[in-house]
Order: structure tokens, then sequence, then C-alpha cells
């Protein structure tokens, strides 16, 4: 794997995908994961046009559509540095929770690498659904 910037949240989000590359021989279900690019800087004309194609503010930055353990799929929201979520982000975790999906706000690319590793393999391990990894969360907030 490359060095990646892990001081944002692109730079984390490659370090995932990067690392999911490698990995599809051991869980070939990570061939159907992907971003949704909802983030990110844009003129205001292409914010619009965006808008009206459908994108909406607050969709979990990660989606991973594998049923598995009782769940539709996975929905990552993920964080880097000092981040919170919005409350868009927050109300949209909670209406995917509340449909069946487990949803999580990772904070940096290695905490969603070992949630996607428990959800594929180890799944009698995950923790509540709709949750903050908390441990990430107060380190950054301690920073």
């Amino acid at each position: 794997m490359r060095n990646f910037r892990v001081d944002d949240e692109s730079g984390n989000q490659e370090a995932l995908f990067s690392w999911a590359a490698l990995n599809m021989e051991q869980m070939p279900e990570l061939a159907f994961m992907h971003h949704v690019p909802n983030g990110g800087k844009r003129d205001r004309m292409t914010a619009i046009a965006l808008k009206r194609q459908g994108v909406k503010a607050g969709v979990p930055d990660i989606v991973l559509p594998y049923p598995h353990a009782g769940y539709h799929g996975l929905y990552i929201e993920l964080k880097a540095g000092k981040n919170t979520t919005t409350a868009e982000q927050r109300k949209w975790l909670k209406y995917l929770s509340e449909h069946g999906y487990y949803t999580a706000v990772c904070y940096g690319w290695d905490t969603a690498r070992d949630l996607i590793i428990t959800y594929l393999k180890e799944p009698e391990n995950l923790g509540p659904n709709n949750r903050i990894i908390r441990e990430r969360e107060q380190e950054h907030e301690n920073d």
C-alpha cells in the first residue's frame, strides 16, 4: 500500500479502498464496497446540478451492500481529525439503522477496516448498531 495523507477524509478513504483492493481474495464482498461522493468542495453550478440529480446531504461515505448477520448491509461515515457528524449525517445513520442496516461512524481508515473485518468475519463481535466508535472519538476530543 502506498502512503496516504491520513489527516483528511479523502486520504483515509484512499487508504481504506487500497486495503480493500489488496484483500478481495480473502473477502470477495469488498469488490462491491463503494464510496458515495456527496461531500467535497464544488462550485455553485455543479452543486445545483448534483442536487437535481439526487445527491442528498448526510448520506454516509462508504457502503458495503452485503447482507450479513441479520443486517441488510453496512454504512460507514468516515471521519478524520477532529471532524464530527452533522445533523444530516446523524439523521441518515439513524434512519438506516432503524431499517436494518449496520451503521457506524469511524475515525480513521484503520478503524473502518477493523469494523469491516468484524462485519464480514466475526459478526458475533459487532457492537451496538448506529454507533460512533468511542475510543477514536475520545482520542480526537483529547487532541
